[in-house]
């Protein structure tokens, strides 16, 4: 498969899609200065490694967030305009995500 170059896009996105994405970062932020203080404090490490556990999985609900506004706006959006290096674009990525 021939690899796409990304053109550089922007993604419009509603108050409601910015405000959720963004709460989750906020949260995920929160999480993370958690285990500083948690390594600082010379926390157990088997806390700590559950606390990281909670940080990944909230990272991956993020990304799943993501993704399906990707796919239910710039994906279909480029579709319907005949941009076919919207597939090749998306399947390039999931690629990346699932190594």
């Amino acid at each position: 498969m021939k690899k796409i170059e990304y053109i550089h896009k922007h993604k419009m996105r509603t108050e409601e899609e910015k405000k959720k994405l963004t709460t989750r970062l906020k949260k995920i932020e929160g999480q993370v200065r958690g285990v500083i203080k948690m390594v600082e404090n010379n926390e157990y490490c088997p806390k700590i490694l559950m606390q990281v556990t909670a940080i990944n999985n909230a990272l991956n609900s993020f990304n799943k967030e993501l993704l399906v506004c990707h796919i239910k706006n710039c994906v279909k959006v480029d579709i319907q305009n005949g941009d076919e290096r919207a597939v090749i674009e998306f399947t390039e990525m999931i690629n990346k995500l699932m190594r």
